[in-house]
């Protein structure tokens, strides 16, 4: 299966159009949020502990982390992604955090392209995600592609991301959704690693997380509202009236990120979460862990920093771990699993 000249023209100019509208154009939630500003910490002033005993490190899908960070999925497939996907596999290995790509479908279909995701090189020893949409699977797309998509990866999972706002407002967008439950259980079954369930920014229920845990997914990132709105992003690259129409209507539509930790985790306490979605600094990563998430992705502040330069990237990791560490050591807790165990966070 091979892309036409013109379609392959299409995705990466699809890619290139995401990455500039994202870092340009206001394509943030606004009425929409993460759900996380309805809980705060209990501080404790005497927190007993030596800062430097603090340990941020966590296990997820059988791997160590250095933190409980997932660098989220996000780009790949022109050269400018490729720029941004290196600069931020070289600070994931630097501290053993998670890191996703974004959809592979063109690196799959034009292997002159696959490049621009395959990391591996820069970072030998991290948890990486390969990514392709779960739509495809109603257009041609079956396990051959998704090897395909893993091996250019040298991948640890395969997250397949569920995006039927996005495709409803995108131009000449893939809108068959039927069935795609089965054919997700019949790839959990035969890849040789873990299926990852992913939304893109509009939420996963506790009913959906059910029967996606029933088909077989290994584990599910809720992506839910509170960060970037694809709805907001397919709007501006409308062709027409009705697209943005569609695009602003419905720029907040979706789940909040906080519940969508809560209800998934009342019915299913021991599926490995992610939590993203309007994450955007180290405290959203501690509330979103308190509340049941293994590990949290961030996806808008590394775009940015990876654009600006390698240097970036690392001092916003290290931001980021600083923050979630202070969060630890204001609660009295030395561990992440002492932290969710805790009780230190309450509701406003």
């Amino acid at each position: 299966m091979n892309l036409s000249s013109t379609e392959t023209a299409t995705t990466q100019s699809r890619k290139a159009d995401h990455i500039r509208i994202c870092l340009e154009a206001d394509v943030q939630c606004h009425q929409a949020t993460n759900g996380l500003e309805r809980y705060r910490f209990t501080h404790h002033c005497l927190p007993e502990l030596d800062y430097q005993d603090i340990d941020l490190s966590t296990n997820f899908l059988d791997k160590k982390l250095g933190a409980p960070l997932l660098i989220s999925s996000m780009t790949g497939g022109t050269p400018q992604a490729g720029m941004i996907n290196q600069r931020l596999a070289k600070v994931a290995q630097k501290y053993q955090l998670a890191m996703g790509v974004g959809s592979q479908r063109v690196a799959v279909e034009k292997p002159e392209v696959a490049d621009t995701f395959a990391v591996r090189k820069y970072a030998p020893d991290i948890l990486l995600f390969a990514n392709l949409g779960a739509v495809q699977l109603n257009y041609d797309y079956g396990l051959e592609q998704c090897l395909r998509a893993i091996d250019i990866l040298q991948a640890d999972a395969l997250i397949l991301h569920l995006n039927p706002l996005q495709e409803c407002i995108q131009p000449r967008g893939d809108k068959n959704f039927y069935g795609i439950i089965d054919k997700i259980a019949e790839l959990c079954i035969k890849l040789p690693i873990p299926v990852i369930a992913k939304e893109v920014g509009n939420g996963i229920s506790d009913v959906m997380a059910e029967k996606l845990i029933g088909a077989g997914v290994a584990a599910i990132d809720v992506a839910g509202t509170g960060g970037t709105s694809w709805a907001k992003v397919e709007s501006e690259r409308a062709e027409n009236a009705l697209q943005r129409r569609l695009g602003r209507t419905f720029a907040d539509w979706g789940l909040s990120t906080a519940e969508c930790i809560t209800s998934i985790r009342a019915i299913a306490p021991d599926i490995p979460l992610i939590a993203s979605g309007g994450l955007r600094h180290g405290l959203d990563v501690g509330k979103a862990i308190a509340l049941g998430a293994n590990i949290a992705g961030l996806a808008m502040p590394f775009l940015k920093a990876a654009t600006n330069s390698q240097e970036a990237v690392d001092e916003l990791a290290q931001v980021l771990m600083a923050e979630i560490k202070t969060v630890l050591f204001c609660t009295g807790n030395q561990t992440l699993e002492q932290l969710q165990s805790s009780g230190s966070l309450i509701t406003r």
